[in-house]
């Protein structure tokens, strides 16, 4: 298993289909990461820091690792990423107000004093803790993506068809992510490790973390051909969408899910909409990221 740090090779604040490749792998192999948090921090002792590195990056956006080369990866493939274990580093932070946007004075928040607290992550017992609050964790990466083939440097905050930042909690261990392939390798780049999340992401961030490490498999489809991502995740599928308008991100991904009806039911677009009115939830993945996030569920054995 190749294992790849955080490191001034490594780490990057954006996408480009011009960034060389840090390694090359195999469909079916599985490579560990060790990432820093979505800011640049990394846990010292009993503090986070900031990486240096930040002031080296031209975009400084979220702290990425990648990207990684698929052999035989070709623009019009599907890339599934298979999400192994994921262990939380030992401390993580959230923020909850205090700055002049539209988020948080929407939510009556804008005031200052700026609000961020540090949470003790537990990963043996599975908890994170706060003065008297305690919380399940449930891991995941919130940025897992590939460059769309477009000139410059891109920023990560925007989700886009080839992924990013998703931020969607559904992806934690034992579950698949399939993303549309934009340019020849793929390469595929991950961060923004998230200790646990409700859908929105409501105070513009989860319990944001480094990860100790994060096993990905990555496996190639080559005759697969999907508009948006897609995954497999625990009890059923998703499939998601993204705008700057929530209703446009809504509409991305039912049209997704009626495009995974019709494959595997070998159905009309009509008759998918009619079971998809019957069993499949709309859920709003994200509200934080400009580009807005939803994802249509279809529970397993719902059509029986």
């Amino acid at each position: 298993m190749k294992i790849i740090e955080s490191n001034e090779h490594t780490l990057h604040g954006y996408f480009s289909r011009d960034r060389q490749p840090i390694a090359t792998v195999q469909s079916g192999e599985t490579v560990r990461f060790r990432t820093i948090d979505a800011n640049w921090g990394y846990v010292d002792g009993e503090e986070i820091k900031i990486s240096p590195l930040i002031e080296r990056d031209p975009l400084r956006g979220h702290a990425i690792i990648g990207p990684i080369a698929i052999e035989g990866a070709k623009k019009g493939m599907t890339l599934e990423i298979q999400i192994g274990e994921i262990k939380v580093d030992t401390i993580g932070w959230v923020y909850g107000g205090g700055a002049d946007s539209h988020l948080w004075n929407s939510l009556g928040v804008g005031e200052p004093p700026f609000y961020k607290q540090f949470w003790q992550l537990d990963a043996d017992a599975g908890v994170a803790r706060f003065q008297d609050y305690t919380v399940s964790l449930a891991p995941f990466m919130g940025l897992m993506g590939m460059p769309p083939d477009e000139a410059g440097l891109l920023p990560t905050p925007p989700p886009r068809f080839c992924g990013g930042n998703l931020d969607c909690k559904e992806l934690t261990s034992g579950t698949s992510l399939f993303l549309p392939i934009a340019v020849d390798g793929g390469l595929f780049s991950v961060g923004d490790g998230h200790a646990v999340q409700g859908d929105g992401e409501m105070s513009l961030t989860a319990i944001e973390c480094a990860m100790q490490s994060v096993d990905l498999t990555f496996v190639l489809h080559p005759d697969m051909q999907i508009k948006n991502p897609r995954a497999r995740i625990h009890g059923g599928w998703i499939t998601l969408g993204f705008n700057e308008d929530l209703d446009l991100a809504v509409f991305d991904a039912a049209n997704g899910m009626l495009d995974l009806l019709m494959e595997q039911r070998g159905i009309s677009r009509k008759e998918a909409l009619m079971l998809a009115s019957l069993v499949v939830d709309l859920r709003v993945t994200q509200i934080v990221n400009g580009v807005k996030g939803a994802h249509a569920f279809l529970p397993d054995n719902a059509i029986r």
